[in-house]
Formats: structure tokens, C-alpha cells, sequence
């Protein structure tokens, strides 16, 4: 008896593993990252702000509001008719994002807020830190090209802790030639100050104030002018 009872406290302990695994591995496919940042950027596209002109911001984890709530995300501080379309790990470069081509580019091609746009706001750089000049300099081509007609602002990117000045700086200075390049007009953040959580990369609903804040001075007078 004693044996059997052995055995059978064996099967089901055997059956517990095998159950357990089964449903972690079930969670593990709900919990997959880029099926996250999709649907944190479908819901922060569902938040339209203001009134006035239509503006429409295209960017990544910042637009987003990654770490905060939607309502506490920068964009929400502008003037207009804001409309978000953002996606966490994303830039301006095809391969900024591990998410597939989801870049600024891809996307402002099936914006159909970019039509009756009155203003793009394109926010990003700090996830082309770590991609090679040219794919940053093709992937605005390809934005432009895609915003043709439209009115933009390019935010480059702040000075996140977490990653090297030097390496934020450079896609900066980029940026600002290339927007020069095409007419837009462009607004660097390397002197801005911001307050971050603590993973030293993405700012904290104060520092969401004081980005867009910054950004919404510029946009007042791009729709003023």
C-alpha cells in the first residue's frame, strides 16, 4: 500500500509540473513583448486631446507614455487636436525595433491621420543610437516621403541617462542636418532636463511635463506662423 501510495503522490506531482508548465508557457505567449507595445500603442492611439488644428505625433516608447499613463504622456500637453500614433522601441532606422518594421516610415504610410494632418510632430531618436548612420538617414528619407505635403517637426532625442551622451549627440546632430535638409523644422533636446524612472531611460510624468512643454512652445508657433 505504502508503495502505491508512493507512486501515485509521484504521477501527481509529475501531473502538477506538467500543468504548471503548460499554463506558464500560456502566459508567457500573452506576455510576448511585442504584442505589449501593439496593444499599448493601440490604446494610446484611442486617446485623442484638444481641440483645434490637427496634430499628429508619430514617435516610440516616450509618445507612448511607457512607464506612466496615457493621460500623463507629453503629448497630451500640445496645442490641437492631438492624435498619437506611437510604438514603444521604435525610430526612425527599419532595424531600431526587434518588433519587425515598424518604423516611422511603415507607419506614416498607413497613418490616415496623416492626410488631414495640420501638423506632424515626429519624436525619436534614441533607438537609432545603436544603428548605423546611413539607416537613420534612409529611414527619414523614406519618412518625408511619406509626410510629403505635410507641415513637420522633428524632436530629436534627450539625453537619457541609461545610454552614452556621445552616441545620443551623434543622432542628434544627424537629424538636424537631415531635417534641414528636407524643410523641416527641427527641435534638438540635448540641453533639455528631465527627471527619469528608474530605469534611467524613460522620463517620469514630471519629466513628461517638462518635454512637452518644450515641444508645445515650438508647435504654438509652427501654427501661429
Amino acid at each position: 500500500m505504502t508503495r502505491r501510495r508512493l507512486l501515485l503522490g509521484l504521477l501527481a506531482l509529475v501531473l502538477s509540473v506538467a500543468v504548471s508548465t503548460t499554463l506558464l508557457a500560456r502566459a508567457g505567449a500573452r506576455a510576448d513583448p511585442c504584442a505589449v507595445k501593439g496593444e499599448q500603442a493601440r490604446e494610446r492611439r484611442a486617446l485623442v486631446t484638444g481641440s483645434g488644428a490637427q496634430v499628429l505625433v508619430i514617435g516610440d516608447s516616450y509618445s507612448v507614455g511607457a512607464g506612466v499613463l496615457p493621460s500623463e504622456s507629453w503629448p497630451v500637453r500640445l496645442p490641437g487636436r492631438v492624435r498619437v500614433d506611437g510604438f514603444s522601441g521604435s525610430g526612425f532606422s527599419r532595424g531600431a525595433s526587434g518588433c519587425g518594421d515598424v518604423a516611422y516610415a511603415t507607419r506614416a504610410r498607413t497613418a490616415a491621420a496623416v492626410a488631414r494632418a495640420d501638423l506632424v510632430v515626429v519624436e525619436g531618436g534614441l533607438n537609432d543610437a545603436d544603428q548605423p548612420a546611413a539607416d537613420l538617414a534612409a529611414g527619414f528619407e523614406r519618412l518625408m516621403d511619406a509626410l510629403a505635403g505635410r507641415r513637420v517637426l522633428v524632436v530629436g532625442p534627450p539625453p537619457a541617462p541609461l545610454l552614452p551622451y556621445a552616441d545620443v549627440a551623434a543622432v542628434d546632430a544627424g537629424l538636424s542636418r537631415l531635417a534641414a535638409a528636407h524643410g523641416a523644422a527641427y527641435l534638438s533636446m540635448l540641453d533639455v532636463e528631465l527627471s527619469y524612472l528608474d530605469d534611467a531611460l524613460h522620463p517620469d510624468p514630471a519629466g513628461h511635463r517638462v518635454f512637452g512643454d518644450r515641444v508645445a512652445d515650438r508647435v504654438r508657433g509652427l501654427l501661429g506662423s
